[in-house]
């Protein structure tokens, strides 16, 4: 008898279940004089120096915009303490409310972008655009960190890593917001 586990057949779209690259961040932005928000789970380091973060951004996010026209944002790492909040920004569009004042968020001045800081956030990145050239194809915008700010405790804040259909893991718990969610955001 084996002492591995038995293995099932798991349907390729259902992979990112195993594979997402890291915690969940809020991603803020600002043009034109508007802020904005977006829950994005799909960021992944690119290269140390210089500090350069890939992020998939989906082109029907109204933060697509607003990021491509100012080529700048910030990645705020938001910890457990927020994940409620974390969901009802990914529910809602930016062009439809200010997230900063529905979702009770305080706006703070970045050092190096225009694009404001989560202060309720564990740690900032302040991200200008680095390489542009796989947007109109992927998707994928390509930013260097100039600036990076953390709390000083904890110093290993518990955050949230989704696995999709409503579904978050923390350091080995699952803490399940599935109830929350739109049904067209979850696997059918």
């Amino acid at each position: 008898m084996s002492s591995f586990p038995r293995k099932y057949d798991l349907p390729v779209s259902l992979a990112r279940r195993y594979l997402e690259p890291g915690p969940i961040v809020l991603v803020s932005s600002r043009w034109q004089g508007k802020n904005n928000i977006m829950t994005l789970g799909w960021h992944m380091i690119l290269e140390f120096t210089p500090s350069l973060v890939g992020c998939m951004i989906s082109a029907g996010n109204h933060s697509f915009e607003l990021i491509r026209q100012s080529g700048e944002c910030v990645i705020n790492l938001p910890t457990t303490a927020l994940t409620d909040t974390v969901v009802g920004i990914g529910n809602t569009s930016g062009a439809a409310l200010d997230k900063f004042a529905h979702f009770g968020l305080t706006a703070a001045p970045a050092q190096r972008v225009k694009a404001p800081l989560i202060r309720e956030c564990h740690a900032h990145f302040e991200c200008r655009l680095y390489d542009g050239g796989q947007i109109d194809r992927y998707n994928l915008f390509i930013f260097e960190i100039v600036k990076a700010q953390a709390a000083s405790r904890p110093r290993h804040p518990e955050t949230l890593h989704y696995t999709g259909d409503g579904v978050f893991m923390v350091a080995g718990n699952i803490i399940s917001r599935r109830g929350q969610f739109r049904p067209e955001m979850l696997y059918p």
